[in-house]
């Protein structure tokens, strides 16, 4: 088995953040919906430390695993990261290879004689795929789909549906009502301008009063990598001073005081437009005036004295004039 490999700083984010015990569980009960996460207890999760992913891909990717019991049944989610920009065709194949390395190593590690019972099981393998591309993703999601002929051969065939989060296509206000780290995390992570991004940071800063001291000091990082390189140099400064400046025991005061950097940050972002908003008024009226200007017959010189605008611009509104 391969030594475990990160390419990417979206792995590595997404890896720390789900690493916390407390968030992954979080994640599967806020987003699977299903009834059995809610039998899972924090402390009967084990993550285990080990990647599945074979050579084939191993650039391509990252995996998380945990081992549970629930019910005195062993089960193991196994979540693979797909922050790539093309939707990946082969995911169905792919997983089941990964899923395949996971019952190999159960059976490599297991007590012999207790293999050869009736009553062995192999743990059930739970396949999540988290992917952040742009486009949606359109690859299948059940393997027997990529069978030639699936559809004659019913239940003789193997198959399994992976769950599949397509964090882009998560409305806003699907991830506000959800209310924690992940939704925090995935809010931050789809595809926005600076603006937005500013605006929707200032909107969660509610749910960091509500999360563990761990959990702010995961989200602090997560800040850090991968959010603040899409700010600018200046306010890039300002989100480090104040994430520095606080620890996991001082949770209002950072809350505090990055609300109030970002309610600045927002408010320049809104001068800034203002401002462009009425250079563009000027220039707007001042090309109406030129164009007046040049029907009166008025020189270069004249325009120039009304309008502010230089002899290239002038002559460039009287060729578009003359078509």
């Amino acid at each position: 088995m391969k030594e475990n490999k990160v390419y990417h700083e979206h792995d590595v984010g997404y890896k720390h953040i789900f690493s916390h015990k407390g968030t992954f569980l979080e994640f599967l009960r806020s987003f699977t919906k299903k009834g059995w996460a809610d039998l899972i207890k924090e402390e009967d999760l084990i993550l285990v430390d080990k990647s599945y992913i074979l050579s084939d891909f191993e650039e391509e990717e990252s995996d998380i695993l945990y081992r549970v019991n629930i019910n005195g049944e062993e089960v193991i989610f196994y979540v693979l990261l797909e922050f790539q920009s093309k939707v990946d065709f082969q995911m169905p194949m792919r997983l089941l290879f990964y899923m395949t390395e996971v019952w190999r190593d159960v059976l490599k590690n297991a007590d012999k004689s207790e293999v050869k019972r009736k009553s062995f099981r192999l743990p059930a393998v739970i396949p999540i795929v988290l992917y952040n591309g742009k486009n949606k993703w359109t690859a299948k999601t059940s393997f027997k789909e990529i069978l030639s002929g699936y559809e004659l051969f019913e239940d003789n065939i193997l198959n399994f549906n992976y769950m599949l989060f397509d964090i882009n296509r998560y409305s806003d206000e699907e991830l506000y009502s959800v209310s924690n780290l992940v939704s925090a995390v995935f809010l931050l992570d789809q595809e926005m301008d600076e603006d937005e991004l500013i605006r929707r940071l200032r909107k969660l800063i509610y749910i960091l009063k509500k999360i563990s001291p761990e959990q702010l000091s995961v989200f602090k990082q997560w800040l850090k990598k991968i959010v603040k390189p899409r700010l600018t140099e200046e306010m890039q400064k300002e989100v480090d001073e104040v994430l520095d400046k606080s620890n996991q025991e001082e949770v209002d005061f950072m809350v505090s005081n990055l609300g109030k950097t970002l309610e600045k940050m927002e408010r320049k972002a809104t001068e800034k437009g203002i401002e462009k908003g009425i250079e563009k008024g000027i220039e707007k009226k001042a090309k109406e005036t030129a164009i007046k200007a040049i029907e009166m017959g008025m020189n270069n010189e004249v325009i120039t004295e009304l309008t502010g605008l230089s002899n290239e611009d002038i002559d460039f509104i009287r060729k578009g004039q003359s078509h």
